[in-house]
């Protein structure tokens, strides 16, 4: 995290927009000067889960400080965490259930791994 700090971004309806990165913004060298200002986005380090170097999932704090909807869901200007997949920013509540999601999924994940070794060693099918 760094301290807040004020940017200006030239954008294609308000020309140049100053405003304050949040501490948690990673900054904005990805920017397009063609980009309308309800597109400015302030995004936070992703958070990956990678299984075999391929990436299954990731998180991070986002926010359109410009956007046309305070709708976090579809990353509104209230704070909230991108996920991807779906491809959506969710709010704290759906995180825990993503988060319960994720535990029961690896409880399953843990019980194929057994049942594959009792079969592979030699045990029932």
């Amino acid at each position: 995290m760094t301290e807040p700090r004020l940017i200006t971004l030239p954008t294609l309806d308000h020309g140049d927009v100053t405003l304050t990165c949040p501490p948690w913004c990673r900054g904005h060298d990805d920017h397009r000067p063609d980009t309308y200002r309800a597109d400015i986005l302030h995004k936070g380090p992703d958070h990956t889960l990678t299984f075999r170097a391929a990436e299954v999932l990731t998180a991070g704090l986002a926010q359109s400080p410009y956007a046309t909807l305070d709708a976090p869901e579809l990353g509104g200007r209230t704070v909230g965490v991108s996920v991807y997949p779906p491809g959506r920013t969710v709010t704290p509540v759906d995180l825990y259930g993503l988060a319960a999601s994720l535990d029961s999924f690896a409880d399953r994940i843990r019980d194929l791994a057994d049942q594959l070794h009792t079969i592979l060693a030699g045990g029932a099918r």
